[in-house]
Order: C-alpha cells, then sequence, then structure tokens
C-alpha cells in the first residue's frame, strides 16, 4: 500500500492507497485560519501544516486500519504549491521513508488532480482529455498513458478558481468564494448579462482577465442598489461564464484529439454547474467525488502508482529543482 502526504497549500492531507487503486483513507485537514485575509499566507500555512502532519498521517493509517508495517512506498507532494507548505510534507515524508526503509516517490501535484479519476471506484483508464481548473492552474491535456501527460492548452492570464474568487469579491462575498458564490448563483438568471467567454481566444487556450473586468465594469455601471439588487443575476451570469469558457475548449479538445472520454479535475471541478454542463457532452465524462477535486493526498497515490523511486535526491535539491522548471523526480529515502 501507499502512504501518501499532500501539503502544497492551505490542506494537510494523508492518504492510504492501495497498488490497485482503492482508497482506503482520504484524510484532509483544512485549516480555515486564511479566511479573514481574504487568501491563503504561507507563512501561516507552513506553521499550521508543521502542527498537523504527524497527526494527519496517524488519522490516514488508522482509518485505512494499518501501521506503517503494511506500508510499501512512501508518496509526497513535491510541486507546485506554496515552498514552505511544501517543505513540510516533503521532510515529513522523508523522515518516514528514512525511518522504515521504504522508497519515497514526489508527485506531481498537478499530475494528481489528472489521474484522480484512475481511483476506485471511477477505474477511468487513460486514453483521455483531461481538464484540470483550480484557484492556481487551469489546463487541457491529453493523456495517452498515465506516465504519458501531454498539456494542450493552458490560460493566458488568470486561473479559473481565481476568476470564481475574485468575481465572488467582488459581489461581496467571503473567502473561499467558489461556494458562495454557487449558492448566491442559485437563485439567478444565467442569461441575464452577457459576460464575455473568450471565443475569440482560438485553439485550447483559457482567458480569465476580460471575464473579471467585465464584472467590474457591469457593477461600476449598475450602482450600489442596482448592484445590490440583481447580486443573484450577476452571480449566475458571472458563473455561466466561466463555466461556458471551459466548456468551449473541452469540446475543441474532444474534437482535435478525437478522443470521446474526459476526465475532469481541480476544485473548480467541484462546482455544481460546472459538472452538470459537462456531464451533458456526448463524451465518457469522468467527474471525481468532490473530495478527489479539491487538494487530497489520495491523487497523489493515484499517480506514484505509475512512477518508480529513483535514488540520490535530497528533498531540499528537489524542491530546488523542481523550482527551476525542471518535472519531478522520484527522491530516495535518506538521512534526515
Amino acid at each position: 500500500m501507499i502512504l501518501a502526504i499532500e501539503t502544497s497549500c492551505d490542506d494537510t492531507c494523508a492518504a492510504v492507497v492501495t497498488d490497485d487503486g482503492e482508497i482506503r483513507s482520504n484524510v484532509i485537514s483544512s485549516q480555515g485560519i486564511h479566511d479573514a485575509y481574504g487568501g491563503v499566507v504561507p507563512e501561516l500555512a507552513a506553521r499550521a501544516h508543521v502542527e498537523r502532519a504527524d497527526l494527519v498521517v496517524a488519522e490516514a493509517l488508522r482509518t485505512a486500519d494499518t501501521t506503517l508495517d503494511g506500508i510499501s512506498r512512501i508518496a509526497v507532494t513535491q510541486g507546485p504549491g506554496l515552498v514552505g507548505a511544501l517543505l513540510v510534507g516533503l521532510q515529513t515524508a522523508k523522515a518516514i521513508a528514512a525511518v522504515r526503509g521504504l522508497p519515497l516517490i514526489p508527485v506531481d501535484h498537478l499530475d494528481g488532480h489528472v489521474l484522480a479519476c484512475t481511483l476506485r471506484p471511477l477505474d477511468f483508464e487513460p486514453p483521455f482529455v483531461a481538464l484540470v481548473a483550480s484557484g492556481g492552474h487551469t489546463f487541457l491535456a491529453r493523456v495517452d498513458a498515465p506516465d504519458r501527460i501531454e498539456r494542450i492548452g493552458t490560460t493566458l492570464d488568470d486561473a479559473a478558481g481565481e476568476a470564481v474568487d475574485k468575481g465572488a469579491r467582488l459581489l461581496g462575498l467571503p473567502y473561499p468564494g467558489g461556494p458562495h458564490l454557487e449558492r448566491l448563483a442559485a437563485g439567478g438568471d444565467p442569461t441575464a448579462f452577457a459576460f464575455p467567454t473568450a471565443r475569440r481566444v482560438k485553439g485550447l487556450d483559457f482567458s480569465f482577465a476580460g471575464l473579471k473586468t467585465s464584472l467590474l465594469y457591469k457593477l461600476r455601471e449598475l450602482g450600489e442598489d442596482e448592484t445590490a439588487r440583481q447580486r443573484e443575476d450577476l452571480a449566475a451570469s458571472y458563473l455561466h461564464a466561466v463555466v461556458e469558457t471551459l466548456a468551449i475548449r473541452v469540446e475543441r479538445a474532444l474534437e482535435q484529439t478525437g478522443f470521446d472520454r474526459l476526465a475532469v479535475g481541480g476544485g473548480v471541478a467541484a462546482n455544481g454547474p460546472l459538472r452538470e454542463r459537462l456531464g451533458a457532452l456526448p463524451a465518457d465524462v469522468a467527474i471525481p467525488p468532490r473530495d478527489l477535486c479539491t487538494d487530497n493526498a489520495a491523487m497523489i497515490a493515484a499517480v506514484a502508482r505509475f512512477r518508480d523511486p529513483l535514488p540520490d535526491h535530497d528533498a531540499v535539491l528537489a524542491l530546488e529543482a523542481y523550482a527551476s522548471g525542471q518535472r519531478p523526480q522520484p527522491i530516495a529515502a535518506g538521512p534526515t
């Protein structure tokens, strides 16, 4: 079995997954301390990971009804993410691997979102097109095999999750904006306002900057009183534009690749209207449960199933290599 650790942002996560993709446990400890700041504070996130990492790992083992004796490999997020937060997870994983003499496998966080759907019970195997939409990343990938993931479209400016959060903030909603915007939009008319969907951006790349600017100008045009009266319609129309911006490129990607299979991942994939819109496409669509869309460690284990550990890499050096633009390479356990 694989013990996986994920600490790329503000969720401290650990999971136990079998070699054939069965999730025995998937523990997620959300910090919640960042809400008052309107975004994640890196230093606070790193400190919270230090406080919680051991407890979350212990809970993952307990929930899986196993001990470290039953673990054959350790997987850990290497990047991308907040450097301080990543280091906590890397050193935690490295310490466990060193003491137990276990191989240590670093994983690209974004590959985790791509391959989350390969876990049971979805068991959705390549080939497929993957859409990953989160707070920091939005891209399309062609996945021919678990170790053959090729990005074919990316965002030219902002990520979808960032657009959602900033739109929610403009409408006076608290952080994180996604769930609040979805609830507000549920009572509105998505056709009330015609926000842009970047249709003129050719190919498979995304753009959300114009959408945010359009909402800002519309709020200024309406004024405070009228904005307050039409908040639900504004939220519904704005969220509709985000969803359509994503769906348009997904349709193009399916046509371009000739695939009729789509996997969806990332925090934005937890959004109800997006799940409904993509689920209606004429394709075999796999959207993981919401707890596998947001940051979690089970998806890190999903990738580790298809990666081999390599020796002679220190955790800190591996993180520096990632920051310099190199793809993640497995790290061997060694003295801490």
